[in-house]
């Protein structure tokens, strides 16, 4: 169920990053190594990045596979950033929301990608949902689970709460009230990422005082990649990674 990408350091056009890599997220959309649930991610994809000097990032979302879009390769050719956030989707339903549904998401300085799937949805979300103030479920983008999973964790960022504070709790929440769910999220406000491992792989790279790339699996075979436990709270900046264990909601 997709596979996602964020990377902290120095600006790099997104190419470098997102296609030329032996198995960059670009390959992923269509030979992911490994992915445990699906195994094509052509359902859409988008790429979010920050300019020097502007908090808001710009996004560029398509319903399509990555692979099929022209346009997508001549642009990451040419854009550099040092704050990514991506992602190939494969949808857990089949809808019309198209685009919509393809992350990153994003609110002010905040993209946010979900790699999994709310088991029983949506009757299992439903109570969730319904403590969210109408305003905020009225301006969901789509109708799928990834998009009121960030709802509920932007909610919680709007609130004050740190990115991995909202992560952690929204994880918790849902796995209490979806029992069985694959929770895999990723955030980042441009200077710090904040990810969750729980039903799926995540795997970091760091370069202390450089870069940082956290992303489902590895792009490269370099032996300094490091797989992130399950129930697991990553956070990173461009000089540090923290790993915290999460722990199961009990009955």
């Amino acid at each position: 169920m997709c596979r996602h990408f964020a990377c902290l350091g120095p600006p790099v056009p997104l190419g470098d990053l997102l296609i030329k890599p032996a198995h960059a997220l670009y390959r992923q959309a269509w030979a992911p190594r490994l992915q445990r649930y699906g195994t094509v991610n052509a359902d859409g994809f988008g790429v979010g990045w920050y300019a020097e000097g502007d908090p808001v990032p710009a996004r560029y979302r398509r319903a399509g596979p990555m692979w099929a879009d022209a346009s997508f390769t001549d642009v990451a050719r040419v854009v550099r950033s040092g704050a990514v956030l991506a992602a190939v989707r494969d949808a857990t339903e089949a809808g019309a929301d198209g685009e919509a549904a393809a992350a990153p998401f994003a609110a002010g300085p905040w993209l946010f990608s979900h790699n999994g799937a709310l088991r029983g949805w949506p009757r299992s979300a439903a109570l969730l949902a319904g403590a969210l103030p109408a305003a905020e479920l009225l301006a969901l983008e789509a109708r799928c689970d990834s998009a009121l999973v960030w709802a509920l964790v932007l909610h919680r960022l709007r609130d004050g709460d740190e990115l991995g504070q909202a992560l952690a709790d929204t994880v918790l929440e849902l796995a209490e009230a979806a029992p069985g769910s694959r929770l895999n999220l990723l955030l980042t406000d441009g200077e710090t990422i904040a990810a969750t491992a729980w039903g799926d792989t995540l795997w970091y790279h760091a370069e202390p005082g450089r870069r940082t790339i956290v992303a489902s699996e590895p792009y490269d075979d370099d032996p300094h990649w490091r797989e992130v436990p399950d129930h697991t709270l990553l956070a990173a900046t461009r000089t540090d990674v923290l790993l915290t264990p999460l722990k199961e909601p009990t009955a």
